[in-house]
């Protein structure tokens, strides 16, 4: 049989084609090893890159630091003491800050903690102001301002002769002192003062006011907090900010170590065993299969806790944790209500539930996070108070939301 002088040549098949009998390879253990080293050398250069800005970024970190703009930073502090026409510097160097002060200059500092007491005692005899925003027990007794006192709830007035705490207003305090013989208090309840004013036999006059919240970026506009960062640090005409710094520190420690009372072949052995110790988690843990859902033999309502939990507290007689325990869950049910958030505070919810019912602010601080009950009959007039509260806030809140 012939073919026709036109027809196509014969084209060996595919089963035929010597290419397509050959098997593809297998991705081998080279790719992984080359995509491993990949993912690798791109985390060191993101470590590499993080810490290259870590460490050329400015320090800003530290309680009421007057050059951070972060919520627990002093910077609007600060600027609004600028503002008032008084020049203020800032400096974390101890030598620095001593050769600035001068007749007539305030120093404003945080808890020296990284000085000793000869060091904090020779920078603060160049003062004739000295400004302390916040203290330990040590700087107490160091410049003999007095003793701790109980914290009490509640907004406190001035309440003593020094002028320029006259029209500051009331401010919430967040740590209160006993003042020692020598110093008068401000801002009085009945357990103590929050400000403390001691004036030495030199003519020096320090000043403390626990406002590691009161003055910090946040809380500023709070109450009369602006005004009595003002009265402290606006009666000169220059301030120095000293911030301390582990780097200015003058501590040395001779005491020795944990590392240099151990023997030697201590810490190869603990590397040794840590090392042992992730070998046999690798080990072990490929073995592990999935997660198995298992029944528990009981369940229990969350309603049989809450009863519990209500039944030791009635036999326990304790109104008082009772009615923290009702405030707490009113607080949560009324932020969620008023859309504030889960960690809103006791005073926003108050002023957000004031401008929802029209209702005195005052009045609705006291009821959520006034005194505790001190007995039953308290306690349940707290808790109709509070679900009145709660009715009142949801009936505005559907009208406001139906409202066309």
């Amino acid at each position: 049989m012939t073919l026709a002088p036109n027809a196509p040549a014969e084209t060996p098949s595919a089963e035929e084609s010597p290419a397509s009998t050959a098997a593809r390879p297998a991705p081998g253990r080279t790719g992984r090893i080359v995509g491993w080293l990949l993912v690798i050398v791109l985390l060191v250069g993101i470590a590499l890159l993080s810490m290259r800005f870590i460490v050329t970024s400015p320090d800003l970190g530290g309680t009421l630091n007057p050059q951070s703009p972060s919520p627990s930073g002093a910077k609007a502090l600060a600027e609004l003491v600028r503002d008032r026409g008084v020049d203020v510097e800032v400096t974390d160097s101890r030598a620095a800050a001593a050769s600035a002060l001068r007749p007539g200059t305030t120093l404003v500092l945080t808890d020296p903690y990284t000085l000793t007491d000869n060091a904090v005692n020779a920078l603060l005899e160049r003062a004739d102001r000295v400004v302390l925003l916040t203290s330990s027990a040590r700087m107490l007794r160091l410049l003999d301002l007095g003793e701790d006192a109980p914290l009490e709830g509640g907004r406190v007035d001035a309440q003593c002769d020094t002028p320029e705490f006259a029209r500051v207003g009331d401010i919430r305090a967040e740590r209160m002192f006993i003042p020692s013989a020598g110093a008068d208090g401000c801002f009085r309840a009945e357990s103590g003062a929050a400000a403390v004013v001691r004036s030495t036999e030199g003519g020096r006059t320090v000043t403390l006011v626990e406002g590691a919240r009161l003055f910090s970026n946040d809380a500023l506009a709070e109450d009369g907090n602006a005004a009595l960062g003002l009265a402290l640090l606006a009666q000169t005409e220059r301030v120095v900010w000293y911030q301390p710094s582990l780097s200015d520190s003058d501590i040395s420690s001779d005491q020795k170590s944990l590392g240099s009372l151990t023997p030697e072949w201590v810490t190869p052995a603990i590397l040794m065993l840590l090392v042992a110790g992730l070998a046999a988690i690798w080990w072990r843990g490929r073995r592990f299969g999935p997660l198995v859902a298992e029944s528990l033999p009981v369940t229990v309502r969350a309603s049989e806790t809450m009863q519990g939990r209500a039944r030791l507290t009635a036999k326990a007689a304790d109104a008082a944790h009772a009615g923290d325990s009702i405030r707490a869950g009113t607080v949560i049910r009324l932020s969620a209500r008023l859309a504030l958030g889960p960690r809103a505070s006791v005073e926003e919810v108050a002023d957000a539930a004031s401008d929802r019912l029209g209702v005195p602010r005052t009045s609705l601080y006291d009821l959520l996070g006034g005194p505790a009950p001190q007995s039953d009959h308290e306690l349940i007039d707290l808790a109709r108070r509070l679900a009145d509260l709660e009715t009142a806030v949801e009936n505005t809140v559907h009208i406001e939301r139906n409202r066309p």
